[in-house]
């Protein structure tokens, strides 16, 4: 039986290991292409994400998740971008459930909190980052998400069979954070259970916890198109103009 923590001493910040999902296919970018090695303004994806990771303060270590064939690659990029708090590039599993447990299970043993980010997030900000930790850190669970714009429907057979309240819905992002017994809980039963959870907080939300939000960024795209590409780089010179 797992026991989870309720709170953590305030006199004492939890430490807290960031796990990047970087095990995927790129298989919508195009035959051939690595998203995570695609540059934006020069420097890859996946070096941008782990930057953000870098310089954010609540963040004490980081271990990549990898294609067996990307672990070289990944490893190389953390020392060219002096990524130090990079304490291992591990081989991923089958699914993303499977790549972050196998992440988790080798965070240090004194880690509290568990981050889990996308590796193909590249303009996560450090400040989004801290702020969805210090909300683990009181609640055990929180993840960062924004407000649906568009019309959700759900479908079936190309018919529409419900429309959604928009104000009901929000798009949850990444870093999803969590009290690290917790998370490594949740993944394994899910695992276990052969379920299909979209995202970490599915997982934890199988096992009836709480999952808290705090108010995302729109901007914290997820690179899974072309198109994605180039909305990163619009992003990133408009950040550059107001500079």
């Amino acid at each position: 039986m797992f026991r989870f923590f309720h709170r953590f001493k305030d006199a004492q910040r939890p430490f807290c290991t960031a796990l990047v999902a970087a095990a995927g296919g790129s298989s919508r970018m195009g035959e051939g292409i690595n998203k995570l090695l695609e540059p934006l303004d020069g420097i890859p994806v996946l070096a941008r994400t782990l930057l953000a990771l870098q310089r954010a303060q609540r963040v004490d270590a980081i271990i990549v998740a990898a294609r067996e064939e990307d672990i070289l690659s990944f490893s190389d990029l953390c020392r060219t971008y002096d990524i130090s708090k990079c304490a291992k590039v591990i081989r991923g599993g089958e699914s993303r459930t499977h790549s972050v447990l196998l992440a988790a299970l080798e965070a240090d043993e004194k880690t509290e909190l568990l981050a889990v980010q996308d590796g193909a997030r590249p303009l996560t900000v450090p400040e989004l980052i801290d702020s969805v930790i210090e909300k683990a850190a009181r609640c055990n669970a929180a993840a960062p998400a924004i407000p649906v714009k568009d019309t959700v429907k759900t479908v079936r057979d190309g018919q529409v069979e419900e429309t959604l309240d928009r104000s009901a819905l929000a798009a949850v992002q990444t870093p999803q954070v969590f009290e690290a017994s917790l998370l490594k809980a949740a993944l394994q039963s899910a695992m276990e259970a052969g379920a299909e959870t979209t995202d970490d907080c599915s997982a934890v939300e199988r096992l009836g916890k709480t999952v808290y939000l705090v108010d995302g960024d729109e901007e914290n795209l997820k690179i899974t198109t072309p198109l994605d590409l180039i909305l990163a780089q619009a992003i990133l010179d408009a950040r550059e103009g107001l500079l």
